[in-house]
């Protein structure tokens, strides 16, 4: 078990990393999710024991890890690039650590982590015949072969292109269940940390702001800005956040709520109504923004059969399950 408790990292006294508290239990993946400069690669690295700690503490198994080398932690880092050896096939670029440490049984545990990648039958090859998703698989394959105690991935998938990302989000995930291993992921993409985590942290500023199972962190986002940043499309506040939770049938407590884009839906009749401003045809639906009445402007979907145009008066529902009530900024 991993254990970070109230860690900070500054570079000549310049924070980088000013509150940073997280516990992974064993064979569990935990992403943590920020934008760029947040802090979250740098926190990785303290993790690896590349950083040095200037205050907090990280534990494994309630051990210190102060003092303690990058080569003696037991750890594994993946980097974005996954910088491999070119002048190596696939086989030696898997199996390099296990002919440092004189593994026996090298060679078939190389195939046995080739297999699990989804990439038997390339130990002959070498990286520069292969697509960056084979690459990647390569170098989450040598992470894997020493049995890490904790894989540490340094935006894996950030290097590919995104239908690449997005498949390869789904295999990490099922390599990573397959393999039980236990991971610290930080990214910067909401869709990768949805797809390959069990939990999320949220990293903003140097500071975790929000944590805990990926659902119930999407359903209450932190605060208004961290809706936005998980994808939510606008943040209401005040009357028109009352406007939009009357009209959906929640109760009307004074809150922020955050709203997604498919939350409006237009309808015959509705509790809503407003003017569309624009209208952009989807192959599966309409997308629209509406100037609701006691709102202002939000995006809104209808189907396809309705033919709503710019300037027409319509009707919407509210599809409650599309949206988030978070605390208000003031």
């Amino acid at each position: 078990m991993l254990t970070l408790d109230g860690v900070s990292i500054a570079y000549d006294g310049v924070p980088a990393v000013i509150d940073a508290s997280l516990r992974l239990e064993d064979g569990e993946v935990l992403a943590v999710l920020g934008p760029s400069g947040s802090g979250k690669s740098t926190l990785l690295r303290a993790v690896a024991g590349l950083e040095p700690v200037t205050t907090g503490r990280i534990a494994w198994d309630d051990g210190d890890l102060a003092g303690v080398p990058t080569h003696k932690r037991g750890f594994a880092l993946m980097f974005q690039d996954g910088q491999l050896f070119g002048h190596l096939t696939v086989a030696r670029n898997v199996g390099y650590a296990l002919r440092l440490r004189r593994t026996p049984n090298a060679a078939a545990r190389v195939r046995e982590l080739l297999e699990l990648v989804g990439l038997e039958g390339y130990g002959d090859r070498l990286p520069a015949t292969l697509s960056g998703g084979e690459r990647q698989r390569v170098a989450l394959a040598r992470s894997l072969a020493v049995q890490p105690r904790l894989l540490l991935l340094d935006e894996p998938l950030s290097a590919l292109d995104a239908g690449l990302r997005e498949r390869l989000a789904n295999d990490l995930r099922d390599i990573l269940r397959a393999a039980g291993t236990t991971a610290l992921m930080v990214t910067h993409d909401q869709e990768e940390a949805f797809t390959v985590a069990d939990r999320l942290a949220v990293m903003r500023a140097g500071r975790i702001v929000q944590q805990g199972d990926i659902a119930a962190v999407w359903r209450a986002p932190a605060d208004p800005e961290t809706a936005l940043f998980l994808g939510y499309a606008r943040v209401l506040e005040g009357e028109s956040a009352g406007t939009l939770l009357r009209a959906a049938g929640l109760p009307d407590d004074d809150a922020a709520v955050a709203v997604r884009r498919s939350a409006l839906v237009v309808a015959d009749a509705g509790p809503l109504a407003g003017v569309v401003v624009s209208a952009r045809v989807t192959p599966e639906l309409i997308r629209l923004v509406v100037e609701v009445d006691g709102i202002g402007a939000v995006d809104a979907v209808a189907r396809l059969d309705t033919h709503p145009a710019a300037g027409d008066r319509v009707s919407m529902v509210v599809d409650a399950s599309r949206l988030a009530v978070t605390p208000t900024t003031s």
